[in-house]
């Protein structure tokens, strides 16, 4: 019997109390800055709304703490720092009120375990994902004794380092060798492609408007599922196709797109979402519908030159506004390019597809290792946070 199921048959064996996050936690300060307040010599890191360090700053307002992004394609992500930070003012930080009751580290597990429960069930999902701070203020945490919480810690930190430390040497090992081949594969890629649809000034022939129109048609929500709704954010940045949407509408209709169809992320074009749909299902305003309505364009080219860097810097300098500039719908329509002859379409599609299969079978080895490893962790550490509740 291992350490910790002593002390759970010993401290709890009829299970633990649960508590509301805000019963549990005090909800700490923050506070806005620009841009222009970064320093890069800044002393201390500062988390806002995304996964990854928004900067660093000459100053911090918390320590010790764990912070939830409250808006953006991130809303949800929990991160934790044990040491100074500022937090900005699109999260929502939060510490444990009483450490000798339940301490900020455990907390973090847990919430971090939770972390897809909270993205799917209290973030509303818009233009802008926004968490619903009351409703996060009433989830339910457990409180094991202390002595549990400093055990399932320390099993956690140390499997934790280990795992970092055997992905970091397996991606040392392989990083070096592969990554300038794949990068340079990929700029080969890019240009082979560009080069076999005649993408270049006095070759465009048609407009896409002739050949294709916007989705009108509607889905229900009940027909749609995690792998069938497609949202802005669950669609991959430079052109990585799509993941399963931790978001699913309740109810009304969502614009349908066939098996096919060609999915635009409109939101921040300079991403570069694209997906060839391999399925029927939904998606939102967010997400541009394209369908052909030529039987002369096979889908997987009109896909090829819609994912080109031509298109997307077409389609980045038509977009309109600033702080979260969309996608022209209009000048998407009156995009111009080189339509060959179908027989000339399917030898290019011939071409592209082998040579992107080479890049990707060097490509998928590393990331694969570590995902499964990543797996193996996160498969660990929801047994270990796992509590049946204590009946009262």
């Amino acid at each position: 019997m291992s350490k910790l199921e002593e002390l759970i048959n010993k401290l709890c064996p009829n299970g633990v109390e649960f508590k509301k996050l805000s019963e549990v936690c005090n909800s700490l300060k923050k506070g806005t800055l620009k841009t222009s307040d970064l320093n890069a010599n800044g002393k201390y890191p500062v988390i806002n709304s995304g996964r990854e360090l928004y900067g660093f700053y000459d100053e911090y307002n918390n320590k010790n703490a764990i912070t939830i992004a409250a808006r953006g394609e991130y809303a949800g992500y929990i991160n934790y720092f044990e040491n100074e930070f500022w937090a900005g003012g699109l999260c929502y930080p939060y510490s444990s009120k009483n450490e000798e009751f339940i301490t900020n580290k455990f907390l973090y597990y847990y919430l971090k375990k939770n972390e897809n429960k909270i993205m799917k069930n209290l973030v509303a999902r818009g233009s802008i994902p926004a968490l619903n701070k009351s409703d996060l203020d009433r989830f339910l945490v457990p409180v094991p004794p202390l002595e549990v919480q400093c055990e399932i810690v320390r099993i956690l930190d140390n499997f934790t380092l280990l795992s970092a430390e055997l992905s970091a040497e397996l991606s040392a090992e392989l990083s070096a060798e592969l990554s300038a081949e794949l990068s340079a594969r990929q700029k080969q890629y890019e240009y082979y492609k560009n080069l076999l649809l005649k993408n270049y000034d006095g070759e465009d022939n048609t407009c896409l408007k002739d050949i294709a129109k916007y989705s009108k048609d509607k889905i229900n929500a009940n027909e749609l599922n995690e792998d069938n709704y497609i949202g802005v954010d669950n669609l991959l940045q430079n052109k990585q196709g799509k993941v399963k949407s931790s978001y699913i509408p309740k109810k009304g209709n969502s614009t349908k797109y066939q098996e096919k169809d060609i999915l635009i992320g409109n939101i921040r074009p300079y991403l570069k979402k694209i997906w060839l749909a391999d399925n029927v299902g939904g998606t939102n305003g967010d997400v541009l519908v394209i369908r052909i309505i030529d039987n002369n364009v096979i889908p997987e080219y009109l896909y090829f030159v819609l994912s080109s860097d031509k298109f997307f810097n077409y389609n980045n300098i038509n977009s309109k506004g600033a702080k979260m500039p969309r996608g022209d719908k209009e000048a998407v329509m009156n995009y111009k390019f080189y339509l060959p002859l179908k027989e000339e379409q399917l030898k290019i599609i011939n071409k592209l597809n082998k040579f992107k299969m080479i890049c990707n079978d060097l490509s998928e080895g590393l990331p694969a290792e570590i995902e499964a490893r990543k797996k193996q962790y996160e498969y660990y550490r929801d047994k270990l946070l796992t509590f049946k509740e204590l009946k009262k």
